[in-house]
């Protein structure tokens, strides 16, 4: 057994052993023992698109004053239901007049990147705020506060889509080919930290992570969180101004719209042997369903069960058939 406060002391002295999630595995099996006594921290991390990811913006007070009631960047709107120059940007809000090709994600990109961002709003005007519309340029050292806040990230494993119609479909899973020709699937298998420490011994309110590149908090669960059945997720928060656009991408979907690809990573203390076992977890031990997205149903149904380390290989059996 050890503790955090341990492990923390060992950090400080430089004498902490650090493993990656894909090194553990190994570890684990040659000693199960040994690598919960020496080994005292594992680094798990994603990559992915998070759609259920956005930014908090503060723009301070223009002269005269505005009560900002609707707000566009890059002809991205935002949500302006708070206080007066206050608003929240989603990752998948499309753009105005580019649609499909542009959306909330790249204006995030935009600003971690430091370029300039047209910012217009309009307002009814009061007697305190008396301005009703205001059209400038913007960057991110412009801004009072930009704060990540991320309702869903980092989900726990997600199933693998197939479509069984005779016709190309166009998902948030990409596009999938007729006649269950291709399987597309997401997450980052055995490296996911969730799916290292699916009990949340580690993972909670308050811990602290990398997040698109800065130091990032989870602030509670995920919405649709469900670790019951493996689907766990986590709500996370960040500084905008820290982070960096190597660990950031905003994305088109084709047909779909868009989204933001989130770099997420947690360390995990190997507090005991229970920590040390979750943490050894193999791809070929994480099951995936593999669902029709052919079938127009909220619940669509399971055609085949794979493992991550199938999926990676490039070919699954799905009814008899190499895909």
């Amino acid at each position: 057994m050890k503790t955090i406060k341990e492990i923390s002391e060992r950090i400080r002295k430089g004498e902490v052993v650090v493993v990656r999630a894909d090194e553990m595995p190994e570890i684990y099996e040659e000693n199960p023992k040994k690598a919960a006594r020496e080994v005292d921290v594992v680094t798990t991390g994603t990559f992915g698109a998070m759609c259920s990811s956005g930014v908090f913006l503060n723009f301070g007070h223009s002269d005269p004053p505005i009560k900002m009631n609707r707000i566009w960047l890059n002809e991205v709107e935002a949500y302006t239901g708070i206080a007066a120059v206050d608003a929240y940007i989603g990752a998948t809000q499309l753009s105005k007049d580019k649609g499909m090709e542009y959306g909330g994600g790249h204006v995030i990109e935009d600003l971690i990147s430091g370029k300039e961002v047209t910012l217009r709003a309009e307002a009814y005007g009061t007697d305190c705020y008396p301005r009703k519309n205001i059209e400038t340029t913007i960057n991110l050292n412009d801004l009072n506060q930009a704060v990540m806040l991320n309702p869903r990230n980092s989900y726990q494993r997600y199933n693998a889509a197939t479509n069984s119609t005779d016709e190309i479909m166009h998902t948030y899973m990409g596009t999938l080919l007729p006649e269950m020709r291709n399987v597309n699937f997401a997450g980052s298998g055995e490296l996911n930290p969730l799916t290292n420490d699916p009990e949340y011994r580690t993972i909670g309110l308050g811990t602290r992570i990398f997040l698109c590149g800065a130091k990032g908090y989870v602030i509670g669960e995920g919405t649709q969180h469900s670790p019951k059945t493996g689907f766990g997720t986590i709500s996370v928060a960040g500084n905008l101004k820290e982070m960096s656009p190597e660990f950031i991408k905003a994305a088109v979907i084709p047909n779909y719209g868009t989204s933001l690809f989130i770099g997420i990573g947690i360390p995990i203390p190997v507090l005991d042997e229970g920590i040390a076992k979750s943490t050894a977890i193999r791809n070929r031990d994480i099951k995936v369903n593999i669902v029709d997205y052919g079938v127009e149903r909220r619940k669509r149904p399971i055609v085949g069960e794979t493992t991550f380390e199938e999926l990676l290989s490039g070919k699954i059996i799905i009814n008899n058939k190499k895909v």
